[in-house]
């Protein structure tokens, strides 16, 4: 039964905890009636602000009964105590307990009025010298501007976060241009959902005609369609929903519209069958792709070199005979400015990759190798024997003036590499591939590798599939599947899926295994079992390491939630003494399997005595520690030890069991896949491969038969709206 909404007032007594970079604290407040511990994004409170909050009372499991605030109106304090209280805190620079009392005793309770409208009295105060009494004029005036804003948004029930990024953007003026135009906080550096700054605008009385209203309306819409993998929308499809979406009329939305495109905040292109809208970000970045790729083919000869007397001496060299097709790839890898080489598992990559490798070392190159997450990087290292680095390492990661991610390695800091070889590019989206690009001189040739046959990245684009469809760009595919490879059930059964066969579910030897389980209890039960017990008795695998459970989805009793609260309850079950620590889904404990969901870059970890920062999505880890009086707990990514607060761990999950999207990049020695019922959406061929393709050395697959046929036979092609494959031929021209 939810709990009643309160509202108290009191007087912040002291400061528990605070996040700077969110505004999330933990303060007691004392009332009328008791001292209460509130919790909240209420952004920096101090001893002696008096609060008036609304909010519901909450059970924390370590701390007790907290008052979980929801809105709040704070004031500056008005009484003598308070004020003195306050300004003690230091939350003014330059002043300190001594001489707070001294200011309070000369000015009482005009003090803080004093401080804000005419500061120059402060110099009749012993120890205030004129350039001291401007210091403390200066920070008055941002603290006080600060928190009038918090408590002019908190009033619309706007996060305290969001007015501390409009105040560090805007500073004083902050109020007067949301005043003016409320969807200014939709902006860069800010980023209010537009939903959320519809109710300052329908405050202060703006129509739904209004241009500015529709100008982010239209970028809302187009954010929206990214996040669903489309870099641009059809203008026929664009109007008719932004008419629906924003309730307005056709004619209002089309000025706008072209308002936008005459003022850059949006850009048209005029593809072959008809005009699409962009986002700046998607068009500058899609342009910018297509026109390096064109110059990268143009600076480079039009065929490959003829590496064959470098390619036997390679073979002598290492013992390895290089198929017909692995010999043309290197070839082109070591000739061409830009290509793309694919296939599928036991095609031969890795050797074709390491051959290219050795080719151009021999040569006097300096290679870099890199791939989209920890996890891929990890396995190309391994598959190498060369250090592969994230994207985002290799490029180093920085922020800019409105704290947006931005790359230290550009078009003015380039690296110094002469190859780059970047593995799993089909995790790989648009803007990720833009940054590289910029990152690479003109002459450093870019091998990129991947399974086209794999989902396509969770950010927006379908990179991999229109590299692969622009014949301008060369492309080798191996196709071959080498006779060690042919041994395995595993890679069989991958290509039969491509192919739309269905794999033979009846095999009972070597490494692939199919029960029929259609009730979603029974196959809970059976992966309950494989997991803890049959193969780590029968395979020696350990689950932690070895055993990957994959689901298409999160929901059900099949999904990865429940799996996971299933199997920790299995295999690291609560124990007296065993701290815990709990987010919104999740209770964790030392030796939980967890993963990292959100890119951190700014996360600290060390190894070996070894300092640096960067937790990605998709890295996975071990909780070695959950420290009870700091509310912290430590885990072991590979070796790197990484400390989370309380509130970091939203981007935390258990990970004995994970989605298909987030195995993606990954191998493990043994995979359980389910597949359950009821999920139509998520039932089509390039899923099950991807799933398939994860497992080494065995795969247990549990479900109906019907549903493994169902997928084979849906040869859903991910469509994502893009230009990039027009832009790509228009902008290579004649070239080969």
């Amino acid at each position: 039964m939810p709990q009643p909404m309160l509202t108290m007032r009191g007087t912040v007594d002291d400061v528990l905890f605070y996040n700077e970079s969110n505004g999330y604290i933990v303060a007691d407040v004392e009332t009328e009636e008791a001292l209460l511990t509130i919790v909240g994004e209420l952004g920096a409170l101090e001893p002696g602000e008096e609060l008036e909050f609304t909010g519901t009372f909450i059970n924390h499991p370590r701390f007790g009964q907290q008052f979980q605030v929801e809105s709040c109106v704070r004031a500056l304090p008005s009484t003598s105590v308070n004020i003195e209280r306050y300004l003690a805190s230091g939350i003014i620079r330059g002043v300190g307990r001594a001489l707070a009392k001294r200011i309070v005793s000369e000015f009482g309770e005009y003090t803080l009025q004093v401080m804000e409208e005419t500061p120059e009295k402060l110099c009749r105060i012993k120890g205030i010298s004129p350039k001291k009494c401007e210091e403390i004029a200066a920070s008055a005036k941002q603290i006080f501007g600060l928190r009038n804003l918090i408590a002019k948004l908190s009033a619309y029930q706007l996060p305290a976060s969001c007015a501390m990024r409009a105040y560090r953007k805007w500073g004083v003026d902050a109020w007067e241009l949301i005043r003016e135009n409320p969807y200014r906080l939709c902006g860069a550096g800010i980023d209010l959902e537009f939903k959320q700054a519809e109710k300052l605008a329908k405050a202060f009385g703006i129509p739904n005609t209004d241009a500015r209203r529709l100008a982010a309306g239209f970028r809302w819409i187009l954010q929206t369609r990214a996040l669903e993998g489309h870099t641009c929308m059809r203008q026929s499809e664009f109007l008719p929903l932004a008419v629906c979406q924003l309730g307005a009329q056709q004619e209002a939305c089309e000025a706008a519209l072209e308002g936008c495109l005459e003022d850059n905040l949006l850009y048209r292109y005029e593809a072959e069958d008809e005009a699409y809208i962009y986002l700046e970000e998607y068009f500058r970045a899609e342009d910018f792709i297509a026109s390096r790729i064109a110059a990268m083919l143009a600076f480079s000869p039009p065929e490959d070199f003829d590496c064959g007397d470098a390619i036997r001496r390679e073979e002598e060299e290492t013992g390895i005979t290089y198929a017909a097709l692995q010999k043309q790839a290197i070839a082109c890898a070591f000739s061409r400015g830009i290509m793309v080489l694919t296939g599928g598992p036991g095609t031969g990559k890795t050797t074709t990759l390491n051959g290219v490798i050795h080719l151009c070392q021999k040569a006097g190159s300096t290679v870099m190798l890199a791939a989209p997450t920890g996890r891929a990087a990890k396995r190309m290292t391994e598959l190498t024997g060369r250090e592969a680095k994230t994207i985002h390492r290799l490029l180093g990661v920085d922020y800019d003036e409105n704290s947006h991610l931005i790359f230290q390695h550009n078009e003015q800091s380039p690296l110094k590499a002469d190859v780059v070889i970047v593995d799993e590019v089909s995790m790989v989206d648009t803007l990720l591939f833009e940054g590289l690009l910029r990152a690479l001189r003109l002459s450093c040739r870019v091998v990129l590798v991947g399974d086209e046959d794999q989902l396509p990245s969770v950010g927006a684009g379908n990179l991999l599939h229109t590299l692969t469809r622009c014949e301008k760009i060369p492309i080798v595919r191996l196709t071959e599947i080498f006779r060690q490879a042919q041994e395995s059930c595993i890679i069989r059964s991958a290509h039969r899926i491509v192919s739309g066969e269905l794999p033979d579910l009846q095999e009972k030897q070597g490494d692939f295994f199919f029960f029929d389980r259609r009730d979603a209890g029974e196959a809970l039960e059976l992966v309950r079992g494989l997991y803890a017990k049959r193969l780590p008795n029968a395979y020696g695998f350990y689950p932690q390491t070895d055993i990957q459970v994959i689901s298409p989805t999160r929901k059900g009793v099949l999904g990865t939630v429940n799996l996971n609260q299933v199997l920790q309850e299995t295999v690291n079950p609560p124990a007296y003494g065993k701290a815990i620590l709990k987010n919104l889904i999740y209770t964790f404990r030392e030796g939980d399997k967890v993963m990292q969901t959100q890119n951190q870059y700014d996360t600290e970890w060390t190894r070996d005595g070894e300092r640096g920062a960067g937790i990605f999505n998709g890295d996975m880890g071990t909780v070695v520690a959950v420290d009870k009086s700091t509310h912290t707990m430590q885990v072991d990514f590979d070796g790197r030890m990484v400390r989370y607060t309380a509130e970091q761990l939203e981007h935390l999950e258990l990970a004995y069991a994970v989605t298909v999207h987030k195995s993606q990049g990954s191998e493990f020695e043994a995979v359980i896949l389910v597949l359950p019922e009821n999920t139509e959406r998520l039932s089509y061929r390039s899923l099950l491969y991807t799933a398939v393709t994860r497992a080494k050395k065995l795969l247990i697959l549990i479900g109906a038969p019907r549903k493994v046929y169902d997928m084979v036979q849906n040869h859903y092609l991910t469509k994502r709206d893009s230009c990039l494959e027009t832009m790509l031929i228009r902008m290579t021209g004649d070239l080969a």
